[in-house]
């Protein structure tokens, strides 16, 4: 009997950063099984991701893997200015005001200038502005002009630069910013197969983004990052927010301060459970294994943190400051997919009765949810080779859970590129030829058992359309017997 690798169905995005610059860091974190790499734009020079991207995509080359890039704009910089010491203790009860005519490197325990001109407008007494994450909680009291008079609540250490969020949102930043627009120039460059819009509000806003990426002659998949409380307050919003993008991120830590904390875990099940209804990929992220920056095992609460993301469905769960500044990035994402792969092990996340009772809309997603409901049901069957051109039909397959891998087979590098944030889905570089079924079929299983997934008499479901290199015109499925 053969012994078939168990491969990871759930991918992993990790944040680049100083830790990842060490020499040979790049390298380990790639082979010790990174899928997509986030380039946050928050920090560093346009030059300096540019590099990181090359460098990426060299190693990736060298190393025979694909790895996907997703640019992550940096969205509205709602934050105080900077105190004249640097840090002030804020004692409960205080007057505190926040001015955004005040000189900004002279705040003081009484006074802080803003960057962020606007929250005179935003803001009514009564209204709570949580900072630092919602660890400084402060009270409107009144507003004159320019300023926000307030009373601490909840006071501590408050350092320059902090953020700012209105319990319950409604800040009238806009999503896309001037920096953001340079930042998708810089995108473009570096050839990004994803980009992440912060703080988006509405569909709109995420329609802008994808034009603006198209005229910069970027065709990425556009990832909302869900994190205002605007965008979960009703399901109208959210389910258009989810339909407009490609992927949403469940960006934790702003969502969190928005809407507090106990809401969190329901939102969380909510938005991947919906992502998935609407043939949407799903990211979960913020401080997933947050203890592995300073020590090399996670915490029991992140080992079941990251567990139940999987249970729950979710396509990707991201690292940000464990790989981007922590001391032990490859051994982060070595840990995290051991526990990715013990979590998939669970009849939970083998079983599904995605969209059982509804009809379908086109033909290849017919194809695509026929061949799930085959290969769960069908004893036998080791893979399933999907002939892809944009890999669409790879992405509907991997919406249904199943223990049997995706191998998304195209001549497309951008393709191949994008499948690597599909849950269970694996990129294939296959070529199409002018040969006729049977040899293609032949290649095609050859293909699989190089890869060391099936074997004699195993069963593959293949899928591809009549008229090769047709997007979504998969229009035929078949089961074939490996010789």
């Amino acid at each position: 009997m053969s012994t078939r690798p168990v491969l990871r169905r759930t991918k992993i995005v990790a944040t680049l950063g100083p830790a990842t610059d060490k020499p040979g860091e790049l390298e380990r974190l790639i082979k010790a099984g990174v899928d997509v790499v986030r380039i946050n734009m928050s920090h560093g020079e346009a030059q300096d991701h540019i590099d990181r991207a090359a460098k990426v995509r060299e190693i990736a080359n060298k190393v025979d893997r694909q790895v996907g890039i997703l640019v992550d704009l940096q969205g509205p910089k709602i934050r105080i200015a900077r105190f004249r010491e640097g840090v002030v203790e804020l004692m409960e009860g205080a007057k505190f005001a926040l001015d955004s005519e005040w000189d900004p490197n002279e705040g003081d325990e009484h006074i802080v200038g803003l960057t962020y001109k606007e929250l005179p407008n935003d803001v009514e007494p009564g209204d709570e502005l949580l900072l630092d994450d919602g660890r400084l909680v402060l009270r409107v009291d009144s507003v004159e002009g320019t300023r926000v008079n307030t009373t601490v609540i909840v006071g501590g250490q408050l350092s320059n630069n902090k953020g700012i969020n209105l319990r319950g949102g409604g800040l009238s930043a806009s999503a896309i910013t001037e920096k953001d627009k340079e930042d998708i120039k810089t995108a473009a460059v570096i050839g990004a197969d994803y980009l992440a819009l912060s703080f988006p509000r509405s569909a709109e806003d995420v329609e802008e983004c994808r034009r603006l990426a198209l005229e910069a002659g970027l065709n990425a998949g556009i990832v909302s990052k869900i994190e205002r409380a605007e965008a979960v307050a009703d399901d109208y919003t959210l389910d258009s927010i989810i339909l407009a993008s490609d992927a949403v991120m469940i960006a934790r830590g702003d969502l969190g301060v928005e809407i507090g904390d106990a809401q969190l875990p329901a939102i969380q099940k909510k938005i991947i459970k919906r992502a998935r209804q609407l043939n949407r990929v799903s990211i979960t992220a913020t401080q997933m294994m947050e203890s592995m920056i300073n020590n090399p095992i996670p915490t029991r609460a992140e080992v079941f943190d990251v567990a139940n993301a999987v249970m729950d469905g979710t396509d990707a769960v991201m690292l940000s400051g464990e790989t981007a500044t922590g001391k032990f990035p490859a051994l982060v994402v070595e840990s995290m997919g051991r526990i990715c792969k013990e979590a998939e092990k669970a009849r939970i996340t083998r079983e599904s009765t995605h969209r059982i009772d509804e009809s379908f809309a086109a033909i290849d997603e017919t194809i695509a949810m026929a061949t799930m409901y085959a290969a769960n049901h069908f004893p036998g069957v080791r893979a399933i080779a999907a002939l892809t051109e944009s890999g669409n039909t790879a992405l509907l397959m991997s919406r249904i859970s199943s223990g049997i891998p995706i191998y998304a087979m195209t001549p497309h590098l951008e393709t191949r590129r994008k499948v690597t944030l599909y849950r269970g889905v694996y990129p294939s570089t296959f070529e199409y030829g002018d040969e006729d079924d049977a040899a293609l079929q032949n290649r095609v299983l050859e293909t699989l058992k190089g890869y060391g997934v099936v074997a004699s008499g195993d069963l593959v479901i293949m899928t591809r359309g009549a008229a090769r290199g047709v997007l979504g015109g998969t229009n035929r499925m078949e089961i074939v017997k490996v010789p």
